[in-house]
């Protein structure tokens, strides 16, 4: 027997209007159907429709992660600070990390991610390689002191996950748990009813070397990918990869200094030059733990400070102030070029290739230089590729246009390899009988993020518009209004819940039949069964939320179709 549950005992305030502080759909929806309501900037209370749909997709979750042979786990949320020094993350996370002392001064934090404990935990608990392979997951809160948290429950300083981590004795093993995960998330988005796209990513602070992303696209998504038309390459911006072409050799004229006043900027070099953008070189100084660097890309690209700063990781990428070139005679604001430049270490893109002439500052006010030749006039201290990727630009595995799209990132998988293991020394005693240092993966899902995600894809005009799976009941039935109308739809749903029918019932008094059809449409479950006009005859309308499709049918026939 399925729960009946009533609106007019139920806590749930719908809203006319959005929210004036509502970006997204999600936003929107969510609050105008009562799934949720604020309580502080980026936290989110679940009111009772919203706890259901939110408990579907954990139990989805739960369910093929323990098809897959996972062990679920509970582990504490606020923790101690030694484990995370240990790996460097207590700093390496910077701002985002929630921090608090007790009232003896011992520090903490709000768990962000679990690699740490988990890691700890399997060192108590496992001492032979006849104790592993094993995966453990949890489903829980964790903390992020996002700076500007924003579109509703998708960017939140408190968000549900659910991360999982396989322990193995050899990388065959943790290329395994890596699949199996691999294939287990793929079966999750299909349930949940989850258009999403699969993409190479970048590790970040977790570490590790093999990484993917699982993005549902949607035009409120935080993350950019790219996909191919032609192959099936598809990646995070930041994961993209440029291969340079080969440079014809050829003999370029000496370099050439040129008055160029009041061209502090690309697009003014360009014009009074009357050159492309393309054809200047654009050396931006940033620091790099405090020291100045120079990063050069082509005129008409822009600097990826995310990709920048994750090749340079753990070290902090800042931007230049003025103050900076204070005392700097070697570099002059606006005219920097890399020949010449002492003491600067010089990072360049992939494109700026030996071989490769270019116009760029000549370290002189109002003056820039052409001919200045990379591996000539200038040495690349580092090749990172480092610039915003643009639709167009060639795929890294077939050199088609790729494809630009925005998307919520709702899954992440890692093969962490041993840096964790090696911080805490998590050694198991081998065949041989010696010690043998075990391999890490760590995968996770954003059980609180797919809801927004669903919200974003699934919506229209009306209001959500939920996959069943994950609804928060079945069928909402509708009594029109009158007393007759009432009693039906009492009764209808009161046999559909015998039947296992998870059913929402508008029961309410002194609700006007529009305003309980326009919340049938807001709220967004599957089927919508209304008690009207033809009641008396033992007739009701059967709507179809997605399609739009209605049919009258009997008390009967409705039933039989719902519990079919």
């Amino acid at each position: 027997m399925a729960q009946v549950q009533r609106m007019s005992r139920l806590m749930v305030k719908t809203l006319r209007d959005d929210p004036a502080d509502a970006e997204t759909l999600n936003h929107k929806l969510l609050v105008r159907a009562g799934y949720v309501r604020r309580t502080a900037a980026g936290i989110w209370s679940w009111l009772p429709l919203g706890k259901k749909v939110l408990e579907n997709v954990a139990r989805v979750v739960r369910e093929e992660m323990d098809a897959m042979g996972g062990q679920e786990v509970l582990l504490p949320a606020l923790l101690p600070k030694e484990p995370y020094e240990a790996t460097g993350r207590w700093e390496e996370y910077g701002p985002e990390l929630f921090r608090l002392k007790d009232r003896k001064g011992a520090e903490y934090l709000l768990g962000p991610t679990h690699e740490e404990i988990f890691t700890q935990l399997v060192k108590d608990q496992c001492s032979s390689y006849k104790d592993l392979p094993v995966i453990l997951y949890q489903i829980q809160a964790k903390y992020r002191d996002e700076a500007r948290p924003r579109a509703g429950i998708l960017r939140g300083r408190e968000f549900l996950m659910k991360d999982s981590y396989s322990f193995d004795t050899a990388d065959e093993g943790l290329a395994q748990s890596y699949a199996l995960h691999r294939e287990a998330y793929i079966k999750i988005f299909n349930r949940l009813g989850l258009d999403h796209r699969i993409v190479s990513a970048v590790s970040g602070a977790m570490g590790g070397s093999a990484s993917e992303e699982f993005l549902a696209p949607a035009p409120a998504g935080e993350d950019t990918f790219v996909d191919c038309p032609a192959c099936d390459y598809a990646a995070n911006t930041e994961a993209v990869t440029f291969v340079a072409p080969a440079v014809e050799s050829a003999e370029h004229p000496a370099v050439e200094e040129l008055d160029t006043p009041d061209t502090p900027t690309i697009e003014s070099l360009a014009e009074y030059l009357g050159v492309p953008a393309s054809a200047t070189l654009k050396n931006l100084l940033v620091k790099v733990d405090g020291e100045i660097v120079a990063v050069g890309v082509p005129g008409d690209r822009e600097v990826d400070l995310g990709k920048l700063g994750e090749h340079l990781a753990p070290a902090v990428v800042d931007l230049v102030t003025a103050e900076d070139f204070e005392g700097r005679d070697d570099l002059v604001r606006g005219y920097v070029g890399p020949q010449g430049l002492e003491k600067v270490r010089y990072i360049a893109d992939p494109r700026i290739a030996a071989g490769t002439s270019w116009i760029t500052g000549a370290n002189k006010q109002g003056v820039h230089a052409k001919n200045v030749v990379a591996g000539r006039d200038f040495e690349v201290d580092d090749y990172l590729d480092v610039v915003v990727v643009e639709a167009g630009d060639p795929c890294p595995k077939c050199g088609t246009g790729l494809r630009l799209d925005r998307a919520i990132e709702i899954g992440h998988i890692f093969q962490l390899g041993r840096k964790y293991a090696d911080a805490f020394q998590l050694d198991v005693l081998g065949k041989e009988g010696k010690p043998v240092r075990v391999t890490m993966g760590s995968y996770g899902i954003g059980v609180s993020r797919a809801v927004a995600a669903l919200a974003e894809q699934t919506a229209d005009a009306q209001g959500l518009c939920w996959p069943k799976e994950i609804a928060p009941a079945d069928v909402h039935v509708v009594a029109a209004g009158k007393a007759l109308q009432t009693e039906l739809a009492l009764d209808v749903a009161e046999k559909l819940g015998a039947a296992g029918v998870r059913v929402l019932v508008d029961d309410r008094a002194g609700v006007s039949p529009g305003v309980k059809f326009t919340d049938a449409e807001l709220i967004g479950v599957p089927q919508i069964l209304v008690a009207g006009r033809r009641s008396a005859e033992g007739v009701l309308e059967l709507k179809d939320r997605k399609t739009g499709e209605r049919e009258e049918l009997t008390v009967e026939e409705a039933i039989a179709r719902l519990t079919a």
